[in-house]
């Protein structure tokens, strides 16, 4: 797995892979504005993620995460903040979420 100094950096060497779509957390589902499909957490795999600091606030630290649908229809990535600027999610995406991390 590659290093990335900087999330942009991260977001730009995925999607040139072939990580195109944006997912977002809708609670339960990963919803990709794109095309309007959503992924439960048994629908998808985190294949990577990255993690980034925040260079003066630790509160300003994010995680890039690449996902593939199990069907592998599709790839794209999720950013997702830390603590207060997380975005609110069921405890089975979380669980899905931090076993990557981890």
């Amino acid at each position: 797995m590659p290093n990335y100094d900087t999330l942009s950096e991260a977001m730009n060497a995925l999607k040139a892979a072939g990580y195109t779509l944006d997912f977002n957390i809708a609670f339960d589902n990963l919803i990709c504005k794109e095309n309007g499909l959503c992924l439960n957490p048994h629908q998808f795999e985190i294949v990577q993620h990255y993690r980034f600091e925040g260079n003066s606030d630790p509160d300003d630290s994010s995680i890039l995460y690449a996902i593939e649908s199990t069907d592998g229809k599709m790839k794209g990535i999720l950013v997702n903040g830390y603590g207060i600027y997380s975005d609110p999610a069921s405890d089975a995406m979380l669980k899905k979420l931090s076993v990557a991390h981890h």
